[in-house]
């Protein structure tokens, strides 16, 4: 599984996922900060990535279209860099090695406990 990291994220997530033997890129590094949505799906879809967002509604109407995608993480709160981190950790700690595969894991915090759901998609 690799990981795309977007742009309202920090970019310390890709650390976070290559300590848990991920592949893992950030929007930035790839030179696609400021693209459209549209533009990054292309991306994303090209290289079979699991997208890693704060804001799954801006991704929810281009996955819908598509019949098969490497998965969606969704980080909820918008949160500080360390919070980041530990979100996305426990995302990983969650899915372990599994295909998310048309799939996403949404992660938030809920009377101070870090909460994972996962659903299919679409």
């Amino acid at each position: 599984m690799r990981f795309l990291i977007d742009e309202c994220l920090h970019t310390s997530l890709m650390s976070v996922a290559h300590n848990h033997g991920f592949a893992c890129d950030h929007v930035n590094f790839l030179g696609l900060g400021g693209f459209k949505d549209r533009q990054l799906m292309k991306t994303i879809l090209a290289g079979e990535y699991t997208f890693v967002i704060n804001n799954g509604s801006d991704f929810a109407s281009l996955y819908r279209k598509e019949t098969i995608q490497a998965g969606l993480v969704i980080v909820i709160p918008n949160v500080t860099p360390t919070r980041q981190r530990e979100l996305f950790e426990a995302v990983l700690i969650h899915i372990g090695k599994r295909d998310l595969t048309n799939a996403v894991v949404e992660v938030s915090v809920e009377s101070n406990q870090v909460v994972c759901r996962e659903f299919q998609w679409p």
